[in-house]
């Protein structure tokens, strides 16, 4: 591999983790547009850090205040036995509570499907099916907030969210291993349907993505190989340029989530899994 397919690779994975587009769908048509017949493993756990560190930075404020609640909460439930469904009442307590339960079902899937997601990543029918499918879920959020407008129906904030809610997120991001389902599109959508508004939605699915792109990350670290490789100067240029990229991506598709318009990528998804089906058929 060589720089311009690092910083394009890099581009790639910035914009598509956070658009609702598919990051892995992605990965895997433009890897074989530059003729990478296998995977580069280190590589793309290294774009896939890129991405974390961008949410990280975007949602420090976020993440200071949960840790420190968190710690607070601990100490005063050794300290004064203030009881656990007291601590709940705190949205930042409870915000840690959710990423948790949302993270299990998620690593779950993660850990018993990877092989077989592993070898999912060599059909481009399937990311083509996929793409439309990511498509059909976005639009659908057009319409369902058209809906709600016109029935003037109540959303739920972090202090409506339900555990169950999170649950049922986190199986979907689980299911976003298959390429070609978008992991930010789906869990935001799913948090719609659930009755949360727009920007508890975005908010608790790029929080709860944090664990899961480390989880993702350290599963695929135990298959690399001990040699060989791309050269780290490859490596740290896509992760720096996937980091950048998507950090204004992100940024971008917040906005965009506050403004309701997530079915604007419907149309793209449509197109591009169109496209990946008639090329790979």
């Amino acid at each position: 591999m060589n720089f311009f397919q690092s910083v394009m690779l890099g581009v790639i994975q910035g914009l598509t983790e956070f658009l609702p587009v598919s990051s892995s769908g992605h990965l895997v048509l433009f890897q074989r547009l530059f003729g990478l017949k296998e995977p580069e493993l280190l590589f793309d756990v290294c774009l896939h850090i890129g991405s974390l560190v961008a949410v990280i930075i975007f949602f420090r404020k976020d993440i200071w205040a949960i840790i420190v609640s968190v710690i607070r909460s601990t100490g005063l439930v050794f300290s004064s036995g203030i009881k656990l469904q007291d601590l709940y009442k705190d949205p930042d307590f409870k915000m840690a509570v959710l990423i948790i339960a949302g993270s299990v079902p998620t690593a779950l899937i993660g850990f018993f499907l990877q092989k077989v997601a592993e070898r999912l990543f060599s059909s481009i029918i399937l990311v083509g099916f996929m793409l439309i499918a990511t498509g059909i879920v976005l639009f659908l959020t057009g319409v369902l907030i058209r809906y709600k407008s016109k029935m003037e129906t109540k959303e739920k904030d972090i202090n409506g969210f339900l555990l169950k809610d999170s649950l049922i997120i986190g199986i979907i991001q689980g299911m976003a291993i298959i390429p070609g389902i978008s992991r930010s599109g789906t869990t935001i959508a799913i948090g719609l349907f659930l009755g949360l508004d727009k920007e508890t939605a975005a908010r608790y699915s790029f929080l709860l993505s944090i664990p899961a792109i480390f989880g993702a990350g350290l599963l695929t670290l135990k298959d690399l190989p001990a040699e060989g490789g791309n050269p780290i100067g490859v490596i740290l240029t896509g992760t720096l340029v996937s980091c950048i990229v998507g950090y204004f991506a992100l940024k971008f598709l917040v906005y965009i989530v506050k403004q309701g318009n997530l079915y604007l990528f419907a149309p793209y998804c449509w197109i591009v899994g169109l496209i990946t089906l008639f090329v790979g058929w």
